[in-house]
């Protein structure tokens, strides 16, 4: 396969750089699983600049530093494997094999760090073929075609979809499903949110995954709940769309549905119980005064005299004073923690996309997951369509933006 590499790399002409990749994407196709490990250890040894090259063009433009010398530079210290890259994926199927062969390397990148180089390169290119301009955003309904139906069930990765009927009911008019599609692969979703029409914004998640119940009217739609988001190509890890997914469909709806005046989601915590029984330096916290931070540390001790059966029981968590403390802990984790290396992934995704922490629900998730996961609590994040960038460059600064209601909590 490496060989055939090469020979790409060296063809001049397009047509024939053209068939190259096409015969270099069939073998790729046929490798067994464990011939890959080679693969990528080769692309990260031997695609690399050459260092006297570097070396040399570096050297030219510390001593003339003008367009000329920069782009010699630049043009050397590009990886070979990058335009190998480009190569295949000019190619019909070229887009689909290197997303899948990312997934591989992805796999495997902990126990061979060598492939760090390779992946990089991956990363850049496919942040680049994968920018949101490029991408369609469809919204997929009862009538797409089942096996798009089909991807959408085995790809939840929030709210387990449980079969037709359930997919059926989160399809229905006051419920809306939007995805991202790349022209290169235009069967297959990169990313989907799942949208939720309400008259207010919602404070427990099973009223809004139930299967039987009747469709809100038309004339309610009053709030925007985005309730679950989920990625379905592991090969495309890094590469921002959610973001920007979630900003086209509230412009969408906005559109669509002018009398809408809420856009949030009602989200899961899925860091706070490991957080909470690990060890939380609460001292540490980015932006707690010493009084919130000593008020947390009380609730900690309080919550900690109860043994893990009470906080994983709905039953046990309808004491309010256990409420009160986990509704504490959890303004002080989302706040403090999120700017922080272990912070919350889903309070980083929205607080990064410009959205507000709005306000905390107690049971709001009495899943075995949610009970586990973070003892029933859920978060509301408000997205402000008037603010999101404002509030965007403030997370940059470590800032996080939160109501009254959550500061309050603190």
């Amino acid at each position: 396969m490496l060989v055939a590499a090469r020979q790409l790399l060296s063809e001049r002409g397009q047509a024939n750089s053209l068939g190259q990749a096409r015969t270099l994407i069939t073998r790729m196709r046929e490798l067994p699983a464990d011939a890959w490990p080679e693969v990528f250890d080769r692309l990260a040894a031997e695609f690399n600049p050459d260092p006297a090259a570097v070396l040399t063009a570096a050297q030219d433009y510390a001593t003339r530093p003008d367009a000329d010398a920069l782009l010699a530079l630049t043009q050397v210290s590009e990886p070979p494997r990058q335009e190998l890259f480009r190569r295949i994926n000019r190619a019909p199927g070229g887009t689909g094999l290197l997303v899948r062969m990312r997934r591989r390397l992805l796999d495997g990148l902990k126990t061979h760090p060598s492939w760090r180089m390779v992946d990089a390169d991956l990363l850049h290119l496919l942040s680049s073929w994968f920018n949101p301009g490029f991408l369609e955003m469809r919204q997929v309904d009862w009538h797409s075609p089942a096996h798009l139906l089909e991807q959408i069930i085995h790809h939840e990765a929030v709210h387990a979809i449980d079969g037709w009927d359930d997919l059926r009911r989160r399809l229905l008019p006051d419920r809306r499903l939007f995805a991202f599609f790349h022209p290169q692969l235009p069967q297959e979703p990169l990313i989907f949110v799942e949208v939720a029409l309400l008259p207010e914004m919602p404070d427990a998640i099973a009223p809004l995954i139930e299967k039987r119940t009747e469709p809100m009217p038309p004339n309610s739609y009053r709030c925007a709940v985005f309730y679950s988001i989920s990625n379905c190509e592991p090969g495309l890890r890094g590469v921002s769309l959610g973001n920007f997914l979630i900003k086209h469909v509230a412009e969408h709806l906005q559109r669509e549905l002018p009398k809408l005046k809420r856009f949030c989601t009602l989200s899961p915590i899925p860091g706070l119980a490991a957080w909470l029984h690990g060890a939380p330096d609460l001292g540490g916290l980015s932006g707690l005064k010493k009084p919130q931070i000593e008020r947390a540390s009380e609730a900690l001790t309080r919550v900690r005299q109860h043994s893990s059966a009470e906080l994983t029981s709905p039953t046990a968590l309808a004491n309010e004073a256990l409420q009160a403390d986990l509704r504490h802990l959890a303004a002080a984790y989302l706040v403090g923690q999120t700017p922080l290396p272990g912070g919350d992934p889903v309070a980083r995704f929205h607080l990064d996309n410009g959205a507000r922490l709005e306000r905390l629900n107690v049971s709001a998730d009495r899943s075995a997951k949610g009970m586990k996961q973070s003892h029933g609590l859920m978060v509301n994040y408000l997205y402000d369509l008037d603010r999101i960038e404002s509030h965007h460059e403030d997370f940059t600064r470590g800032e996080i933006a939160f109501s009254r209601a959550v500061g309050a909590c603190l």
